[in-house]
This record gives structure tokens, sequence and C-alpha cells, in this order.
């Protein structure tokens, strides 16, 4: 290749690769046909100077996931993409995951245990009707709110009960009593016994995890004291249907924990698929003890929160 072609071969790349002309463009710029440069263009390729190379973003989250699931010691890690290191956008994208997970591998006679909150109600707007026989789908945490503010418990449960053709199970109780006397006396209610039996049974459970910040939805709901929510603040690092656990996801209070509604913390590690959809920088530090606690073996989040897992 003569001087003069170089030259305009690397131009006209220039020009089209990093500048975004067209190639009409660059002929009208470089005083010669659309065709020249097109056959400038495949020149600059062959003579290697331009090099292209494609990213996939899938191959990127599938590496990410086997990352984070050898880490924490996790049957499967779901790693999805999503444009914006921003909570409510990672939201909208894990819940999604989650959905089209449960819709591949939800089968007859499973039994799936369903805690609430934004992002479980996220997850089951994204549910698609699957035919199965004999499914049950099943509250695993009390929902019960004495607040304005929407636990969103029952919407989810009976999303989840109509996507898989069943009937909603409910534990229609306060998520936290006053006190261990009163709730272990609701408890022994044969109908509310049934239904906290039915979610120890359950095979699937699927939940999100909270944190402890001020703005964290247990605590708007006005279920602690003054006293009680500085502790749980001090210690701890987030929450699992309504359990709080520290760093290492010990529970934090046994007090409050006496009090709480629902399936008990150590009852996940014995589920076949216990699933954690999760993501968001506010949520890292809770999702990370969550993962000591071995409360969880199947992961659903973004790259973003992947990354800082693995910090």
């Amino acid at each position: 290749m003569d001087h003069e072609k170089q030259r305009l071969s690397i131009e006209a790349a220039r020009l089209y690769y990093l500048n975004d002309y067209s190639q009409q463009e660059i002929a009208v710029r470089l005083g010669v046909s659309r065709p020249t440069v097109s056959r400038l263009l495949q020149a600059a390729k062959e003579q290697g100077y331009v090099r292209i190379s494609i990213v996939d973003p899938m191959e990127d989250m599938d590496a990410l996931g086997e990352q984070v699931k050898k880490k924490y010691g996790l049957d499967t890690v779901l790693v999805c993409y999503s444009p914006l290191n921003e909570y409510q956008e990672i939201k909208k994208h894990i819940s999604k995951k989650a959905a089209d997970y449960l819709h591949e591998m939800v089968q007859d006679a499973d039994i799936i245990g369903v805690t609430w909150g934004t992002t479980m109600h996220a997850v089951a707007l994204h549910l698609q009707q699957k035919q199965v026989k004999g499914v049950e789908v099943v509250q695993l945490k009390g929902g019960v709110s004495h607040s304005h503010v929407n636990t969103y418990a029952v919407e989810t449960v009976n999303l989840f009960a109509e996507a898989f053709h069943t009937i909603a199970r409910y534990l229609p109780l306060p998520v936290i009593f006053d006190s261990q006397a009163v709730k272990k006396m609701v408890e022994e209610d044969r109908h509310i016994q049934r239904i906290i039996e039915l979610g120890k049974q359950a095979n699937i459970a699927v939940f999100t995890v909270g944190t402890v910040k001020e703005d964290a939805l247990l605590f708007r709901l006005g279920y602690f004291n003054h006293e009680e929510q500085k502790l749980l603040q001090k210690i701890g690092k987030g929450d699992i249907c309504s359990r709080f656990f520290d760093d290492e996801g010990n529970i934090c209070s046994q007090e409050i924990n006496s009090r709480t509604v629902g399936i008990d913390l150590p009852d996940l590690r014995k589920k076949e698929k216990a699933i954690l959809v999760a993501g968001g920088q506010r949520k890292v530090e809770a999702i990370r003890a969550s993962l000591r606690g071995k409360y969880a073996n199947i992961l659903v989040t973004d790259q973003f929160t992947a990354q800082a897992l693995l910090q």
C-alpha cells in the first residue's frame, strides 16, 4: 500500500469508527467516491489499523455469577444486566430475572413460600402464567400492618397463586407482636399452625433482604420502639423474613426474634431452593451477611452488586 492510500485509509477509519461519520460524509470530506471509502475501510481492517472487539454482556454476567457462586458456596447465581447502578432500575431487572427463573423451574406439586416487600411485589408482577398441578403458595411471614405503609403482602401472594393456578395460603397476622406471650397464644390456633407448618414444608422459598437504614420498610411500619430500632441499627446488617441478623448472619436479638411470626431462618437452609432476590448498593452489606449465614442457595442479583460482593 502506497503512502497516500495508507494515509487515506487511516483517516477514513478514524472518521468512521471514532467520530461516527457515515461513508458518504467521509467521501465528501476526503474528496473521493463512496465505494472508495468502503475499500479504504476494508483495507484499514486488513492492514491491522483497526481492531474490533465485541463485548458480550451475558458472558461477563456468567463469569461474575460463577465467581460469586464459588466465593459464597451457592448452588446457583443469576446475574442480570442493569444499565444503571441505581436501586429502582436494578430492582426492575432482578425481579424480571427472578420471575423468569421461577417460570422455568416450578414443577407440579411444588410448595412455594413467599415473603413480601417492594422487591417481592415486583417479582410477582413479572410472573407469567404456567400450567402446573398441585402447586401450593404460602406466606412465609405475617403481613398485617397497623400503619398506612403498604407491605404488598396480600397482592404478592395472590399474584404468585394466580401465576401457578392455585389458591393463596395467607398468614393473617402482624409480623411482629408486642409480646412473646401473645404471639405464642395466637400461634396455637390450628389454622395458623397449619400455615406455619406448610411454610416449613415448602421446597421453594422466595425472599428478599431488608436493611437497617432509617428508611427500612419494617422501621416505617412502626413495629419497634426507639430503643429496639437503635439496637438493630447498631449491631444488625439486615433482615430476612423480618428476622434481623448481624454481619455473620447471626440473630441480633433473641427477644425480638421470639416475637416474630413466620419461618425461622435456620429452616431456610433446609430448602431445596432458597432463592434470594436482592440488589443495589444500599443492600450489599445485608446481602453479604445473609450469604455468610447460608440462608440462600440461589442468588438473583445484578452486575454492580455481584462486583461489590466480590470485593
